[in-house]
């Protein structure tokens, strides 16, 4: 009777801990699915491209060297002139009339020193004559034909003569040295500024700006026509890093006009920015086109050319992530089992990226929920 009454907490003893056994059993594990795509051999070619603005050439501001009154003005806004054509002419009586007194001045400075040159010879010629005459009284003296009172008036003579030819010669020196250079250095000036008169245009080009009317004063400290060289246009934009690499100095590529559809200009890589824009990362690139006539300064264009990477393994682009370092990462599918492969990549395109290490031609690699996976996690497909 005793073993009977235990049979009952026997039972439940047992059932408490079939219970308790089958919960602890593993739980089946949750495996994320992805879909995969294998690493094929074969290259990136891709269409870069980049918004600007034409800008012409190069634009020249031109300025008046002397104030006066304006007599003429050639061009308008708009207009094309040659190099070398009269923009604006500046008014030169003042300055005729001041040439004509500058050159009187030195006609008159020229005589002087025409006449203290004659001064000149006159007194060499004086004294020459006083030192053969105190020669020769100095060689009469030592057979005493001569006295020395005699000699001694042809010293004084001789000294004399000496002193007038430096003084007639230092006259000289002085009008013809600085009194003409002078008088020349002012009619010089005065020639310049009425050649400085004539405002001529350096370039040929379009006139974008016109500050001065017939009969105004020109000013020398603002432009009064500012000339543009549109014969060839300038495209201005900006590229990433990753581009900027593959070109060069000479580079082709072609110019799409927004306004004009359609139409394809071939254009060449001028300049290539050695400092990165404000931007960070993005580097200013010039080209240049010619202009057919139908572009104008301002219109808005696309620069585009392609690039072919060479020969590599190529995965989609969603297959790849990036670590907090910034290394690239893949997680390579085998046997059911994800395994992160650190990997290096090259050139990209919208859909595909060249991968440079860490990778193989026919390995597998995940190409969704890339962000969920870990190491060594079971997916499936």
């Amino acid at each position: 009777m005793k073993n009977m009454s235990l049979r009952p907490f026997v039972l439940l003893s047992v059932a408490a801990l079939c219970v308790s056994l089958v919960a602890c059993q593993p739980k089946t594990t949750l495996r994320v699915t992805v879909k995969t795509h294998p690493a094929t051999a074969g290259t990136i070619v891709r269409n870069v491209e980049f918004s600007g603005v034409f800008v012409p050439n190069r634009t020249v501001n031109i300025f008046a060297k002397i104030a006066g009154q304006a007599t003429y003005v050639g061009a308008d806004v708009g207009n094309f002139v040659k190099a070398g054509q009269l923009l604006v002419q500046i008014d030169t009586k003042e300055l005729n009339a001041q040439l004509k007194v500058a050159e009187a001045q030195l006609a008159g400075v020229t005589d002087q020193a025409a006449s203290a040159k004659i001064g000149v010879e006159s007194a060499r010629l004086n004294m020459d004559l006083a030192q053969r005459a105190y020669d020769r009284t100095k060689t009469l003296l030592d057979t005493k034909v001569v006295t020395q009172s005699q000699l001694d008036d042809a010293q004084t003579k001789l000294d004399l003569a000496k002193s007038a030819f430096a003084n007639a010669n230092q006259q000289y020196n002085t009008v013809s040295h600085s009194g003409v250079a002078q008088a020349e250095a002012q009619v010089n000036f005065i020639r310049v500024q009425i050649s400085n008169s004539t405002i001529t245009s350096p370039i040929a080009g379009i006139v974008t700006n016109r500050n001065i009317n017939p009969g105004e004063i020109t000013s020398v400290s603002s432009p009064l026509v500012s000339v543009a060289d549109t014969a060839t246009l300038k495209l201005q934009g900006n590229l990433s890093q990753e581009d900027i690499v593959h070109l060069s100095v000479g580079s082709k590529v072609q110019v799409s006009v927004d306004v004009i559809p359609g139409k394809v200009y071939v254009g060449q890589i001028e300049q290539v920015g050695p400092i990165a824009a404000a931007t960070g990362q993005y580097f200013p690139v010039v080209v240049s086109l010619k202009n057919d006539g139908k572009l104008l300064a301002g219109m808005t264009a696309k620069a585009s050319f392609i690039l072919n990477s060479a020969q590599g393994i190529l995965i989609p682009v969603s297959a790849t992530g990036s670590g907090e370092d910034g290394q690239a990462f893949v997680f390579v599918v085998s046997g059911g089992t994800v395994h992160k492969r650190l990997v290096t990549l090259g050139m990209r395109n919208d859909s595909n990226v060249l991968v440079l290490s860490g990778l193989a031609a026919g390995e597998t690699v995940a190409v969704s929920n890339v962000d969920a996976l870990q190491d060594g996690m079971g997916v499936a497909q």
